[in-house]
């Protein structure tokens, strides 16, 4: 993946002006057990992070109490490096947590009750901003079908997946698949989130992927999912 901040233009947006999709659709629970997130919005590529150095920035993280919870963990997920962290909120519904800039990032909240009960929000995208960005690289692919080591049955399969992009600029996604653990075939290069009609052996086990490119040519490799066939 290339790097977000490298070959970029002169940046069009202020730390101060970001844009968002209110649609609050990610994942996770949604329920009204669940604590509802605010702030980082969802798919928002800016934030009203404070100034920690030149690579790193503070991230308020808010959100709304959760019928009966006693404390809240914030689960913060770095999307380019697939590394999570988990932060303690005690029974406060914010947080501050310095982050990289010019990453993305996803994060929900985990509502601890009463019993021992835990119930999980929304998941949420967003870039902490950076410096002189223009244009940002595609979100990681998410797999939608066959999911993570899911067992199917062949002898073609249709591959499935959600794509986001900050700029909605995504020109097409290129699907690798074979039996290794990395897989480097590829199995079919298009414009839709749905490769269709893939082959496969019975009792094999399978390894995929998805490689997002958008109109700027900046692209981004999905985690490596893997499904084994009847």
């Amino acid at each position: 993946m290339k790097k977000i901040l490298i070959a970029f233009t002169v940046s069009l947006f202020a730390l101060g002006s970001c844009s968002k999709d209110d649609s609050g659709n990610g994942g996770g629970g949604t329920g009204t057990d669940a604590a509802v997130l605010s702030s980082p919005e969802n798919n928002s590529e800016c934030t009203t992070g404070t100034e920690v150095s030149a690579t790193q920035s503070k991230v308020t993280f808010q959100w709304a109490a959760a019928p009966g919870a006693q404390a809240y963990f914030v689960y913060v997920k770095n999307l380019n490096t697939q590394s999570t962290l988990q932060f303690s909120a005690g029974a406060n519904t914010s947080l501050d947590i310095t982050l990289t800039k010019g990453t993305p990032y996803s994060w929900y909240v985990n509502a601890n009750k009463t019993g021992g009960t835990t119930v999980a929000s929304a998941v949420w995208k967003f870039y902490n901003a950076g410096d002189g960005v223009s244009n940002y690289a595609p979100f990681p692919a998410d797999a939608v079908s066959p999911l993570m080591s899911s067992t199917i049955y062949g002898p073609t399969i249709t591959l499935q997946w959600d794509g986001s992009d900050l700029d909605n600029d995504i020109v097409d996604y290129k699907v690798y698949m074979d039996t290794n653990a990395n897989p480097t075939t590829l199995a079919g290069t298009v414009t839709t989130e749905t490769l269709a009609n893939v082959a496969v052996t019975s009792g094999g086990t399978y390894y995929w992927k998805v490689v997002t490119t958008d109109g700027a040519g900046n692209t981004t490799a999905s985690p490596v999912y893997q499904f084994k066939v009847f």
